[in-house]
C-alpha cells in the first residue's frame, strides 16, 4: 500500500490523540492537519516496513509539545497595552524631522519666526507677545498662524494630522492643540 494512502486510514486514531493532548476539538482538528501536512511533505523520509501510526502520532506529540514550549515563551498582549508600553519613537526618526523643522523655520519671515518663538516656544501670551513686539494683538495672531501654516505645508503636513514630533518645543511651535496642527 502506498504511504500517503495509509496515512488516511490512521485520521480517526489521530483525531482522538489530538484530543486527549489539546481538550479542544478546534485546536484537535488542527493539529491532525498539521500532522498530514509534515507527514505528506517528508513522506520520502518514512520508511516502508515500518509503523506508519507511530510514525505519524510521534509528528502529531512533537508538534504539539512545540507549539506549547513556543505558547510559553510569548506574551498575549491582544489590546497592545505592552507594546505602547515598550515602544520608543527612534532617536534618529525625531532628529531627522527635528532638522527638517529648523530647515522650515529658518526659512520663514522674521517677523513670523518671531511670533511663533514667543507664542509657541515660549508661551506667551498674544497680548504679551504683542506687547513685546510692539503691535496689535491681531498681528500676532496673523503672524502666527501664517508662520505655523507655511510650516506645515514646508514639513508636509495634512490639515488635523497627528504630530510625531519628539521634540516639545517644536510641537509647541506647530501647534495650537499641541497634538494636531
Amino acid at each position: 500500500m502506498d504511504p500517503r494512502e495509509e496515512i488516511v486510514l490512521h485520521l480517526k486514531s489521530m483525531r482522538a490523540f489530538a484530543m486527549s493532548l489539546t481538550r479542544d476539538l478546534a485546536r484537535a482538528d488542527d493539529l491532525v492537519q498539521e500532522t498530514v501536512v509534515k507527514a505528506w511533505s517528508n513522506i520520502d523520509k518514512f520508511e516502508r516496513g515500518t509503523n506508519m501510526r507511530a510514525w505519524l502520532f510521534t509528528i502529531l506529540r512533537n508538534t504539539f509539545y512545540s507549539e506549547r514550549r513556543k505558547a510559553q515563551r510569548e506574551y498575549s498582549d491582544s489590546d497592545g497595552e505592552m507594546a505602547r508600553m515598550i515602544a520608543q519613537k527612534p532617536a534618529h526618526d525625531g532628529h531627522l524631522a527635528l532638522n527638517d523643522f529648523r530647515k522650515a523655520f529658518d526659512a520663514l519671515p522674521a517677523d513670523q519666526r518671531e511670533a511663533l518663538v514667543l507664542v509657541g516656544a515660549q508661551g506667551f501670551s498674544y497680548e504679551e507677545a504683542a506687547e513685546m513686539c510692539g503691535c496689535a494683538i491681531g498681528t500676532i495672531k496673523s503672524r502666527a498662524s501664517r508662520g505655523r501654516a507655511q510650516l506645515a505645508v514646508a514639513m508636509g503636513f495634512e490639515k488635523n494630522e497627528e504630530l510625531e514630533l519628539t521634540d516639545a518645543a517644536t510641537v509647541a511651535v506647530l501647534a495650537r492643540n499641541p497634538r494636531t496642527w
